[in-house]
């Protein structure tokens, strides 16, 4: 059990986000003292738990005002067969916490809490990456391009403000979900993505962050299965992991798509997302940023190779895409497929439009992809120094490696 399932089973039962953050980290520190010393105990996260609930305890006790909700606690490990104040041992009964039929609605409650609209959306985001995907503070920076201080500061004024405006600790009722639907699908996407291409570190994919945003969208298409931009959303993910299987070698090196082998594409995740892409396309309301993204997805994962991928039909649906949510990024990437509908030529303008507007400054993708534009064209020496550029601005080591050897084999 991981540590953000720690603090959803915590805050649920304290039903304080930033208390059960705490109690789970002191808890875990405890484990690093107590486990190498007394041995690891039978059930690990039944002693994380109780330690967890336990320094909860002491946490409501040293607080003025609160001796009523400290009552009803102690009361309640009372119940549960606990020993004073002595960490669990290996022959304790599992702790009265741990819930299996539970636990899933716990990290989605711990999504839904951190993406509470008394936070600003940048808040949500940094909130839910530190707390529910355990991504660290540089991780999150280097996500968003911004100072890892910025990030730090948001995390904390998030914790505080929901503190401060008690924010309840559950999955909302109906009625309240759809005022924070965009942002948890929001935030699953950021995790998805930042698994799915690693924005830092040795590995070029991040397999538990991917799978961990799959399996959430999958808890939450089950809580609101008749919204077709949720449905988009979890078709988007299982259509693009599919190709998981073929994107690495075997050292873990990247492999490109033209490259990859499709033959190890997992061809159950392609079906089971192109029938979550039918479901938002059969709610006939017209399909939203995600459903998009899907559907461009299903065109790479349906062609045979990549010079037979329907790429006008993948120029249709950036252009709409475009349109629905436009951004630098959305740009980008229709300039890639323009390049292999129309050629270099026609998708080098769009993206000179994109440095003459000065965007995704900062960012490797915007001369990673304007160096293969021009090293198409055969100006080599000008795409060998947006490639270098490229792996000097790329953080993580496998996608940079990958930059440095394409600019190396062109004529300086």
């Amino acid at each position: 059990m991981d540590a953000a399932r720690i603090v959803g089973a915590l805050a649920r039962y304290t039903g304080d986000f930033a208390l059960a953050e705490d109690v789970a980290s002191e808890a875990l520190a405890e484990a690093l003292v107590a486990w190498p010393r007394d041995g690891v105990p039978r059930d690990p996260t039944a002693w994380l738990l109780a330690t967890g609930r336990r320094r909860a305890i002491d946490a409501f006790r040293r607080r003025s005002g609160r001796d009523a909700r400290y009552a009803a606690l102690a009361h309640g490990l009372a119940e549960g067969g606990a020993h004073g104040g002595a960490a669990p041992s290996d022959h304790d009964e599992p702790d009265l916490l741990w819930d299996p039929d539970r636990i899933e609605d716990d990290r989605l409650a711990l999504v839904f809490t951190a993406c509470h609209p008394v936070l600003s959306k940048e808040a949500r985001v940094a909130l839910t990456l530190r707390v529910v995907a355990g991504l660290s503070s540089e991780e999150i920076a280097r996500a968003f391009l911004v100072p890892v201080p910025t990030i730090q500061a948001r995390i904390t004024r998030a914790k505080k403000t929901l503190a401060a405006a008690r924010v309840p600790f559950e999955v909302p009722p109906a009625d309240e979900r759809s005022e924070r639907l965009g942002s948890v699908l929001n935030v699953l996407y950021v995790i998805f993505t930042e698994g799915s291409t690693a924005s830092g570190g040795s590995d070029w994919i991040r397999l538990d962050l991917a799978r961990e945003a799959i399996r959430l969208a999958r808890v939450l298409f089950r809580l609101v299965p008749d919204e077709p931009e949720v449905a988009g959303l979890l078709a988007l993910l299982e259509l693009t992991a599919a190709r998981f299987p073929a994107r690495t070698g075997p050292d873990g090196a990247p492999v490109m798509l033209a490259d990859q082998d499709r033959r190890r594409w997992d061809i159950a995740a392609i079906r089971r997302g192109r029938a979550a892409l039918g479901r938002a396309v059969a709610a006939g309301r017209g399909l939203g940023p995600y459903g998009l993204q899907a559907a461009i997805a299903e065109q790479h994962d349906v062609a045979p190779s990549v010079e037979e991928t329907d790429w006008e039909r993948i120029v249709l649906l950036y252009e709409a895409l475009g349109q629905v949510a436009p951004s630098p990024v959305v740009e980008l990437n229709r300039a890639v497929a323009v390049s292999m509908a129309h050629g270099a030529g026609d998708a080098l303008e769009i993206v000179d439009d994109l440095v003459a507007r000065e965007v995704l400054s900062g960012s490797y993708l915007l001369p990673s992809v304007r160096g293969e534009l021009l090293a198409r064209l055969g100006r080599d020496a000008e795409a060998r120094a947006e490639l270098e550029l490229a792996a000097r601005l790329c953080g993580n080591d496998r996608e940079r490696g990958v930059l440095e050897r394409k600019a190396a084999a062109l004529s300086p």
